[in-house]
C-alpha cells in the first residue's frame, strides 16, 4: 500500500531520505537547513548541542517511536569513537550530537536501533567512560534501544570474554543495558549481549561480541540463534573484516576468519556482519555453509578529521524495495554548520566513496526463506469480497487444470447473487485455447486463479467474455458512485504493436448511440484498456458530461500482478494502482456511467460497434460495486 508524501501532522514518512537536507545544509548553512525544513523536532542539532550532557530539550519528549510494521526503518550504527575520550582529551559533543540524532530522526529515518562497534575509548580508564556513559544517557531516558561490545582498546587486548570487571563492564554491562526494552540477555561474564527489535513487521536478533568471544561465548552466541529460529541476525563485533587500500575488497583478519568458521558460516539466519577496528571502510560478500550471500562490512572513520567525529551510518532497509541503502554523515559537523565551516569540515559532513555511500541489493524473502518462510496469503472466500454495494462479483479459481483451455460455452457465475453472469464470446478463427485456465495469480488476491486470454490483432484472435443480454448490470447507471476493481498481469511477449488498446473491462455502445455530441462518435461509453507504454486508461462517459473523460496511470511492468481501481464517488473519478492514486485523475466533475443497456465485456475492447481489440495477458478477481470503496476496502487489502 502508498501512504502521501508527508503524515498528517506534516511530517516526513518513514524511510524518507535525508540526503538532500544534509547537502542543503553543507553547502549553505544552518539557515539553508532551517528553510529545507530543519530538524524533526523543530530544534537544530546545533542547539541541542548547548545543553549539558544528558541534558533532555523540550522537544526530545515528541513522539519518535519506530514503527515496527513499515517496511522501512533504519539502523544506526557508530564506529570507534577513542579518539574523542583519549585520557585528558575529552569530548563528548560529536557524541551526543549522533546520539540526539536518533532522537531528533527517530519517527522520520524510522531509526529501530544502534550498534556501537567497539572501541569506545583510548585507555579503557574510568575517567573516559564516564563521559561517554553520562552522553549515553540520552537515549537511556527516552529507552531507546542500542548496542555496545568492547573492543582492544576498551579491555586488555591479551584477555577474552573472561577477564573479569572493568570500567567498560561497569559502565555499558547488562545492569545498564537490561533496562531497555529491546535487550534480550548476556553470557555470565557480561561481555556478549544480544538485543531484539522488531521492525517490518518482524523480529530482527543483534549479536554484541566481545573483543575475543571465547569457545563458550560462541556456544551461547549459537544458542541464541537457535532459541530464536525466525529471527535474522545482524552479527556485530569490534574484528572481523579488513582492506589494506581504499577501493580493496575487505578481506577476513586471522580472528574474523576464525568467527567465520564456528559461527557465521553455519549459522544462515547471520545475514549482515558489521565491524570496526581497521581502516579504511571496505565490504565484501561470502557464501554461507547454505550456499547464501553474508555481508560483511567495515565501517571505521577514526583516521579521518576529528577522530572520525562520531560520525554514524545509516542502514536504510526497504523491504518494499528488496534494498538496504547505506548513508555515513556526522550530525556534530552538521550542527555547528551555521559556525561558518572550512572546507575540510564540510567534506565531512557527509562521507560519499563507494565504500561509504552505497546500496545492498537484497531479496529478504528469499534471502530468509530457508529459516523463516512467508506463507503465502490464503484464499478468501467470495462471501467476504461481497461488500455492501456489490452487484458483481467474478472469479477464476475453480477445479480446471492449469492451462487447460475454456469450454466454448463457458459461463462464470457472478457470485454476488445478483445474476451478472458471464459467458464467453464468439471469436471467428480463434481456438477455444485461446483463452485458457491458470494457477496464476496476484499474491493478494482473495480467488488463486485466473484466466489467460490469448488475444491480438493482426489478424483479430483471441477470447473474451461477455455478461449476459439480461444482466442487471447492462443498465446500471451508477449515480450515486462506483469502484471498478481488477487483478492483471501482462506477459514477457506483450507488444504494443500487436496488444495496445484492449480493454481489460470495458461497456458495450458508442458514444455517438448514446447521445454524445463531442468526441470520437464511435468510442465506447467505457473502457477500462491498455495504452501502448503499457499503461491503464480508464475512459468513460458519465451522465453529466458531453465527452469522455480519462485517468491515466503510469506504465506497468510486464510479468508483474497488479491491482487496478477505478473509484466514483458520485462527484470525481480517480484510478488507483496496487492501492496508490495516480498522478493523472482529472479534477472534471463526474456523476454516473452512461449506458445503453448493452453487455460488459471482460477482455475485449470494441469500435464502432464491433470488436477491435482482445486482451493479451491475465485477468483474475473482478468486482465491481456501486459505491466509492476505501482503499482499506479494496480486495487486496
Amino acid at each position: 500500500m502508498c501512504s502521501p508524501l508527508h503524515q498528517p501532522d506534516g511530517s516526513l514518512p518513514a524511510g524518507a531520505g535525508r540526503r538532500t537536507f544534509l547537502r542543503a545544509t553543507g553547502l549553505a548553512g544552518a539557515a539553508a537547513a532551517a528553510a529545507a525544513g530543519g530538524l524533526a523536532t523543530g530544534t537544530t542539532t546545533a542547539h541541542a548541542l548547548s545543553g549539558a550532557p544528558g541534558e533532555a530539550t523540550p522537544d526530545e519528549g515528541a513522539e519518535r517511536r519506530p514503527d515496527p510494521d513499515s517496511p522501512r526503518f533504519t539502523l544506526v550504527v557508530m564506529p570507534d569513537t577513542q579518539y574523542l575520550f583519549d585520557g585528558a582529551s575529552i569530548n563528548a559533543a560529536p557524541v551526543e550530537a549522533s546520539l540526539r540524532y536518533i532522537l531528533d530522526h527517530g519517527r522520520d529515518e524510522n531509526i529501530a536501533f544502534l550498534s556501537h562497534l567497539g572501541d569506545l575509548t583510548e585507555h579503557g580508564l574510568p575517567e573516559e567512560f564516564g563521559p561517554l556513559g553520562k552522553a549515553f544517557e540520552l537515549l537511556d531516558r527516552r529507552r531507546v534501544g542500542y548496542s555496545v561490545l568492547a573492543g582492544n582498546h576498551d579491555v586488555d587486548s591479551s584477555t577474552g570474554d573472561q577477564r573479569g570487571s572493568t570500567p567498560y563492564l561497569d559502565t555499558f554491562g547488562p545492569r545498564r543495558l537490561r533496562k531497555l526494552p529491546t535487550f534480550g540477555g548476556a553470557t555470565p561474564d557480561g561481555y556478549n549481549t544480544y538485543h531484539l527489535f522488531r521492525a517490518a513487521g518482524r523480529e530482527w536478533l543483534v549479536l554484541a561480541l566481545d573483543w575475543r568471544p571465547s569457545a563458550a561465548g560462541l556456544a551461547w552466541a549459537r544458542d541464541v540463534i537457535r532459541k530464536h529460529p525466525t529471527s535474522p541476525v545482524i552479527l556485530t563485533t569490534h574484528e572481523i573484516v579488513y582492506a589494506d587500500r581504499d577501493g580493496d575488497e575487505a578481506e577476513f583478519s586471522d580472528h574474523g576468519k576464525h568467527l567465520w568458521d564456528e559461527l557465521i558460516a553455519g549459522s544462515d539466519q547471520i545475514f549482515l556482519t558489521l565491524n570496526g577496528h581497521y581502516w579504511p571502510a571496505a565490504r565484501t560478500t561470502r557464501k554461507n555453509a547454505a550456499g547464501h550471500d553474508v555481508h560483511l562490512h567495515l565501517t571505521n572513520y577514526q583516521n579521518r578529521y576529528y577522530g572520525g567525529s562520531a560520525m554514524i551510518r545509516l542502514y536504510r532497509f526497504d523491504l518494499a524495495r528488496n534494498t538496504i541503502d547505506v548513508e555515513t554523515v556526522s550530525p556534530w559537523i552538521l550542527g555547528r554548520a551555521g559556525e561558518g565551516l572550512n572546507e575540510l569540515e564540510r567534506r565531512e559532513i557527509e562521507l560519499t566513496g563507494p565504500q561509504d555511500a552505497f546500496s545492498v541489493p537484497l531479496d529478504f524473502e528469499q534471502r530468509f526463506a530457508g529459516f523463516a518462510p512467508v506463507a503465502p496469503r490464503r484464499p478468501r472466500p467470495a462471501a467476504r469480497l461481497l461488500l455492501p454495494g456489490t452487484v458483481a462479483y467474478w472469479r477464476f479459481d475453480g477445479p480446471h487444470g492449469d492451462g487447460a483451455a475454456a469450454d466454448p460455452a463457458l459461463r462464470v457465475p457472478d457470485l454476488s447473487g445478483l445474476g451478472n453472469h458471464l459467458i464467453r464470446g464468439p471469436v471467428a478463427g480463434s481456438p477455444a485455447e485461446a483463452l485458457r485456465w491458470s494457477t496464476d495469480h496476484h499474491p493478494d488476491q482473495p480467488g488463486h486463479g485466473s484466466l489467460y486470454f490469448d488475444g491480438g490483432k493482426p489478424p483479430l484472435h483471441g477470447g473474451y467474455l461477455q455478461t449476459a443480454k439480461d444482466a442487471p448490470l447492462n443498465s446500471k447507471t451508477f449515480r450515486t458512485g462506483y469502484t471498478v476493481e481488477a487483478f492483471l498481469k501482462l506477459p514477457a511477449d506483450w507488444d504494443a504493436g500487436h496488444h495496445a488498446w484492449a480493454s481489460i473491462l470495458s461497456r458495450r455502445g458508442t458514444l455517438g448511440a448514446a447521445g454524445r455530441t463531442t468526441g470520437d462518435p464511435q468510442e465506447s461509453v467505457a473502457t477500462l484498456s491498455l495504452s501502448d507504454g503499457p499503461g491503464l486508461q480508464w475512459a468513460a462517459a458519465p451522465l453529466n458530461q458531453n465527452n469522455l473523460v480519462t485517468n491515466w496511470s503510469h506504465e506497468l511492468q510486464r510479468g508483474t500482478w497488479w491491482h487496478v481501481a477505478v473509484v466514483n464517488d458520485g462527484r470525481h473519478t480517480a484510478l488507483y494502482v496496487d492501492g496508490c492514486r495516480v498522478a493523472r485523475n482529472p479534477a472534471t466533475r463526474t456523476n454516473g456511467l452512461a449506458t445503453l443497456g448493452l453487455p460488459w465485456l471482460l477482455g475485449a475492447y470494441e469500435y464502432g460497434g464491433a470488436l477491435d481489440q482482445l486482451m493479451h495477458g491475465w485477468i483474475g478477481d473482478v468486482r465491481i460495486t456501486e459505491r466509492a470503496l476505501r482503499v482499506a476496502d479494496f480486495m487486496n487489502a
